[in-house]
């Protein structure tokens, strides 16, 4: 475990782990920067859905290597001294492009990475089929269905909650526990709404979905820049090949210039000028005809495998590089949600409604 100091037994530690039975710690980085985390256990796919294959989730995976647990910042990242911290009450970091929000997860030591597309697929997932899809601030510092759910909005001096005004960040952790992945406040904050995070280990370039093998972006020594060996295409068998390989999986769009609904395709018929977008709600996302779709896609939240998963949204570009962002704003209203995915923003991307999240796996 090197990069993680385990030896340190405060009483903030102690208080935390007491009181969530364990679920929760904090953990220490190398300079010993402290981060509030949620420890997600291995689980099995088809104890979610048959529909969704065999064996551990690949979030559980990380280079060949079986990992009885994945920890998942319980808060969207602050910024300190150049790192990542997960930490509650706290206005959390933005304005924050994808390969900083890298350097600042993988600046915490070994182990320690931003929190990737395979990790945030398994949770939401896990959501699902706990029946605890979390609500969030995804209308102006509450809920857009349940009107009475709260946070503490950062410009609440100003704005108060549903006045449609203002950067309508919430303080990390401060609304209810339906808020959290488990519905406890033992669970992940804000993974619905607040603001969008930034994911490893996935992009679209020129449509065609891309990814690194399994987990392995959560080892943060692997290359995730444009131009990495890295990133690799998946066949409609669900096999990973070489970028630009007849017949991979790609985003498509349905309407001229890449416009439209998104649909799942091995060509790019509609693509965007680097400006237009499609969008369709997640559980609508369709193939087009005679494609196959991989359980790998499903698995890794690119596909719907079941249905219930509300109106989340997909929006994607299928021009250059896009980078992923989860789980929408505090604007998104029923858009929002575990489930929700955009694919519009190029690496170097930044904005006050972008975020990110530290993980850590022991490597």
């Amino acid at each position: 475990m090197s990069g993680l100091i385990i030896s340190i037994k405060d009483a903030a530690r102690q208080a935390v782990e007491a009181a969530t039975g364990g679920r929760v710690t904090i953990m220490y980085d190398d300079k010993g920067y402290p981060c509030h985390m949620v420890r997600i256990p291995k689980f099995n796919l088809q104890d979610i859905d048959p529909g969704l294959g065999n064996g551990v989730h690949p979030a559980f995976i990380v280079n060949g290597v079986e990992k009885s647990e994945i920890w998942i910042g319980q808060y969207q990242a602050i910024l300190h001294d150049g790192r990542a911290l997960s930490l509650p009450g706290q206005d959390v970091k933005t304005s924050t492009n994808f390969d900083q929000a890298l350097s600042y997860c993988a600046a915490k030591g070994a182990g320690w990475h931003l929190m990737t597309n395979a990790e945030w697929a398994a949770i939401a997932l896990w959501c699902y089929k706990n029946g605890t899809l979390p609500n969030g601030n995804n209308n102006y510092g509450r809920d857009y269905a349940a009107t009475w759910e709260t946070g503490t909005r950062q410009d609440g001096s100003t704005y108060d909650p549903g006045e449609a005004t203002g950067s309508a960040r919430v303080l990390s952790g401060s609304g209810p526990a339906s808020w959290r992945h488990d519905h406890s406040f033992a669970g992940i904050a804000d993974l619905n709404g607040n603001v969008l995070e930034w994911n490893g280990g996935l992009r679209l370039l020129d449509g065609e979905i891309q990814v690194l093998a399994d987990n392995n972006a959560a080892d943060n020594t692997k290359d995730q820049s444009a131009t990495s060996a890295e990133w690799q295409a998946i066949a409609q068998d669900g096999s990973l090949v070489s970028p630009g390989t007849a017949g991979t999986l790609k985003y498509d769009a349905v309407g001229a210039t890449g416009t439209g609904a998104v649909q799942l395709d091995d060509v790019v018929d509609s693509q965007s000028d680097g400006t237009t977008s499609a969008s369709v709600d997640f559980e609508s996302l369709a193939a087009d005809a005679g494609i196959t779709v991989p359980d790998r896609l499903k698995q890794l939240g690119l596909f719907p495998a079941l249905a219930g998963l509300g109106g989340d949204n997909i929006w994607m570009r299928n021009a250059g590089e896009r980078l992923p962002i989860r789980g929408g704003y505090w604007s998104r209203a029923a858009g929002a949600g575990v489930f929700a995915l955009i694919l519009n923003n190029a690496r170097s991307s930044s904005s006050s409604y972008i975020g990110f999240r530290p993980a850590f796996v022991a490597l």
